[in-house]
């Protein structure tokens, strides 16, 4: 068969099995990678024998390692990194050193030389992000203080992978040789990189991209994005180092620009295919008989790697101030040995550190440790109970006081597409000093107003993984300002799977748009059309010298009207009009109380409201509480607003009691006393200077 063709079987193999393998695991709730992993192992040289070009499978594996580094590269950002620092800058350099030194130490102990002693100590001092971090958000606990400490340690892992793939190599050279040269060697590499990443990040790719997306090419800007992951790689290895290190060098340059948010969504699918194919292909490695054959010694090795990582960040949790039961959650959920270890095993075999059987043994070890890890994390709440059973200190229980739970943002408002609504909304929150970020897929606007201190991401807010970074899941609302109409449908639609409880406003042009935002998840839906006609009228009725007071009652009813309609189907139009019809003239409006009215003080029943005016209180709005059918004993405060029912004449001359006489002094002193309505304007009397023709129409 050729080769091509065999090629394409092999990818349709690993396909159906890793289908039939994630299923299973989903129904036992097992990590998607596990399944990768169980899938190269059935289909793999030691299994079946169901892939054939093994070579070919581990090149789309590197791409994969490539994507998946520059995809970490990206998501990585000070930001981030200031939220947890304290388990990144202080607990992860701990855990990673320790873990390192002890491994190192076993490993000679047992008789291991010391570059395959220090190879091992790299080797499980790292643990898998994308295992542990898939773990966490299902079980929604990666804002907890144990999942906030365990993210802050894979953070620094990660960064801590470039100087290990940097040094690696170093173990490997001959004794003869010295170490004074390849170190140089790699401080000179080290410093190129450093020069590069900040030219790169500061002046070359902010102003490739910023011309890429004027274009609004969507296909441009992910073909571009590629070609600055894949160029550096390619620099990274022409310089004697690793395509994954330039992946993540690459990633971490197009993550301190604007458009980090549009390249990471882009790029995640790409990264999850390829990614697959790098777990499948470590399957493949995993030698099922030397796996039998040891069984004893790899069982006894991985309970030991759990064991030792766990105590190591569990202890580390503790001195960073973190209660005994974080310590216990975090320890062991980074109890296993991670995917970049692979590639450190990798480069050591290739280097001649490794033998053939260390390296089948570390790969059995990797494959169970991972495996194991849903039902370590499931089973940890128990450990740490069972652990608190102990008679531990009450210090060693509580915790110190300087572990403050990591911050996330929470509670804040995302603006998505920063037009006249955007921007609008963008000012108000920050006069209201509302926490707000926005989304905006205008790279000049972005450009502008970044310069100009907005918290604004160049990002197509279609895609959950741009939402995610936008932190939506925590936002207290999202308003949603974009032109298209499918696009706003489908993040409604996202935004509402990612946060249930979000508040939803949604801007679109037309009214029939308006009922499909609503079946989506929108809490809230303002059409233009709607809101154009309802000005329009207003104004054309303004120009007719109809009252200000009875336009903004109209606008009040149209509106309520209108909306109840999307929302509910059984509503007809006919409803306001058939209760004009039944009760003529007969109105319900609002009266504020002012502070020195004359009401202040006075019960209902001192009013006298309905006997005296023919008007009916149905209801006060109150700062310390809503009064529903308030009796005869209600008495009336400043401040308060009444819900009164009754004809307009009647309404107009209750108004009075409720009014300051010093700013309409037409009502008097007494006015209370007379309350048939007849002293209004006595012998002819005018309202003062200032005040205005119909002051009665103010208040509503």
């Amino acid at each position: 068969m050729p080769m091509p063709i065999q090629l394409l079987n092999d990818i349709i193999v690993i396909f159906l099995i890793s289908i039939i393998a994630i299923f299973a695991g989903h129904r036992l709730r097992i990590p998607v990678v596990v399944g990768f992993l169980a899938t190269g192992v059935v289909a793999g040289p030691h299994g079946l024998r169901l892939v054939q070009e093994v070579e070919q499978i581990e090149v789309l594996a590197e791409v994969g390692v490539v994507l998946l580094l520059f995809a970490i590269g990206i998501e990585f950002s000070f930001d981030k990194l200031l939220r947890i620092k304290r388990p990144t800058l202080v607990g992860g350099p701990l855990q990673v050193a320790i873990t390192f030194l002890a491994t190192a130490f076993i490993g000679v102990e047992v008789g291991l030389p010391l570059n395959e002693s220090i190879l091992a100590g790299f080797l499980v001092a790292l643990s898998s992000t994308a295992v542990v971090l898939k773990i966490l958000q299902e079980r929604d606990e990666v804002d907890s203080p144990h999942g906030g400490t365990a993210l802050g340690m894979l953070i620094f892992q990660d960064i801590a992978v470039v100087p290990m793939m940097l040094f690696v190599p170093l173990l490997a050279a001959e004794e003869s040789t010295g170490l004074t040269m390849p170190l140089l060697l790699m401080l000179a590499k080290g410093a190129g990189i450093i020069m590069l990443v900040i030219l790169g990040a500061k002046l070359i790719v902010p102003a490739l991209l910023y011309q890429v997306v004027r274009l609004r090419s969507s296909e441009l800007f992910l073909l571009a994005v590629i070609l600055i992951c894949l160029s550096v790689a390619w620099l990274s290895y022409s310089a004697g180092l690793s395509l994954a290190l330039g992946a993540f060098l690459a990633g971490l340059i197009i993550s301190e620009s604007e458009y980090s948010y549009q390249a990471l969504g882009n790029i995640i699918p790409f990264r999850d295919v390829f990614t697959s194919f790098f777990f499948v292909s470590i399957g493949m490695l995993l030698d099922v008989g030397f796996f039998i054959e040891r069984a004893e010694l790899v069982f006894a090795a991985a309970l030991g790697v759990l064991v030792l990582k766990a105590v190591i960040a569990g202890g580390v949790s503790v001195l960073l101030g973190y209660p005994a039961r974080t310590g216990v959650l975090a320890g062991l959920a980074l109890a296993q040995i991670g995917e970049f270890s692979f590639i450190l095993s990798k480069t050591g075999l290739d280097s001649g550190i490794l033998g053939r059987s260390e390296y089948q043994l570390f790969l059995a070890v990797s494959v169970l440790t991972m495996a194991a890890t849903p039902f370590v994390i499931a089973g940890s709440p128990k450990a740490a109970d069972l652990l608190y059973r102990l008679p531990l200190p009450e210090k060693l229980k509580a915790g110190h006081p300087f572990a403050a739970i990591p911050e996330k943002r929470e509670n804040h408002l995302v603006i998505i597409g920063y037009g006249f609504v955007g921007r609008t909304l963008a000012r108000a929150a920050r006069v209201g000093e509302l926490s707000y970020l926005i989304l905006e897929m205008n790279p000049e606007k972005v450009r502008g107003e970044r310069a100009n201190g907005e918290p604004i991401h160049y990002g197509d807010a279609t895609q959950e993984m741009i939402l995610r970074h936008a932190d939506v899941d925590a936002a207290r609302v999202v308003v949603v300002a974009v032109s298209d109409v499918m696009a706003t449908r489908r993040i409604v639609e996202m935004v509402r799977k990612i946060n249930p409880k979000v508040y939803i406003m949604a801007r679109v042009r037309y009214l029939d748009e308006a009922a499909a935002c609503y079946d989506l998840g929108a809490d809230e839906v303002i059409p233009e059309e709607f809101e154009t006609s309802v000005e329009i009228f207003s104004r054309v009725l303004s120009k007719y010298l109809v009252p200000r007071i009875e336009i903004d009652k109209m606008i009040v009813e149209v509106r309520s009207l209108g909306y109840d309609m999307f929302r509910n189907a059984e509503i007809e139009p006919g409803k306001i009009s058939d209760l004009r019809r039944y009760l003529p003239n007969v109105e319900v409006v609002t009266v504020k109380v002012e502070e020195k009215a004359p009401a202040v003080g006075k019960t209902l029943a001192d009013l006298e409201l309905r006997k005296k005016l023919g008007v009916n209180a149905l209801g006060i709005l109150r700062d310390s509480g809503n009064i529903l059918n308030p009796t005869s004993e209600t008495e009336i405060e400043a401040g308060d607003v009444l819900l009164v029912l009754g004809t307009s004449e009647q309404i107009s001359k209750s108004r009075h009691l409720f009014r300051d006489p010093v700013r309409y002094p037409r009502a008097g002193a007494g006015a209370l006393k007379d309350r048939d309505g007849s002293e209004d304007e006595k012998d002819g009397e005018k309202p003062s200077e200032g005040a205005e023709e119909t002051p009665d129409r103010i208040d509503d």
